[in-house]
């Protein structure tokens, strides 16, 4: 039997982690997918409940819209030498009063960004999917629009990205420069980086 890696011994670590348990509903379950063959990095906002049912980021109609976003299929996708995961918080935090996801939880980008982004020697195109993950890698936008229509300033090497939620489709109405300028070049992004 070999001995795992560093990578691995770190996501071992991370999915057993417990620093936040009094605060989740459905209690810890971190959800972080990585491979050091990994070229691809997605860094995300936290798992929603049918991933937490499920045991699986974005496996639900947010995760069918970035697939189609990123121009791969759930193979790819869910391969983790080719695309990580790492979100800004690794359980589902639970939901707010008025409705809709609580934040992340605070502890987890600290706790272990730096050590699984350090174990990623491969990463070619890092995706920041969402406010949290724009508002903490890409400090200084008061928005994330104003994050995102930014792109150019990021790419080759990343680009911010909406959340892919269905609460975007009225923010896609409002701003068609993603759909028919951001949207074209992430896709050929992701597939030069995959390549």
């Amino acid at each position: 039997m070999s001995k795992p890696g560093k990578l691995e011994k770190i996501l071992c670590e991370a999915r057993a982690c417990t620093a936040c348990v009094p605060h989740l509903p459905l209690g810890p379950l971190p959800l972080v997918r990585a491979g050091s063959g990994a070229r691809v990095l997605i860094i995300s906002q936290a798992p929603g409940t049918r991933a937490h049912e499920t045991d699986l980021s974005f496996n639900d109609p947010s995760g069918d819209r970035l697939r189609d976003w990123l121009g791969v299929d759930r193979d790819i996708f869910y391969d983790p030498d080719k695309l990580a995961i790492v979100p800004m918080g690794f359980c589902y935090p639970g939901r707010l009063p008025k409705g809709g996801d609580a934040p992340p939880r605070p502890e987890c980008a600290p706790l272990w960004h730096d050590r699984i982004l350090a174990a990623l020697p491969n990463i070619e195109l890092t995706l920041y999917v969402g406010s949290y993950a724009i508002h903490h890698y890409l400090p200084g936008y008061k928005t994330m629009t104003a994050a995102v229509a930014d792109w150019r300033n990021y790419a080759p090497k990343a680009v911010p990205l909406p959340h892919p939620s269905w609460r975007t489709n009225a923010w896609e109405r409002k701003n068609p420069w993603f759909t028919e300028d951001v949207r074209p070049v992430v896709r050929e992004l992701v597939g030069a980086a995959l390549a």
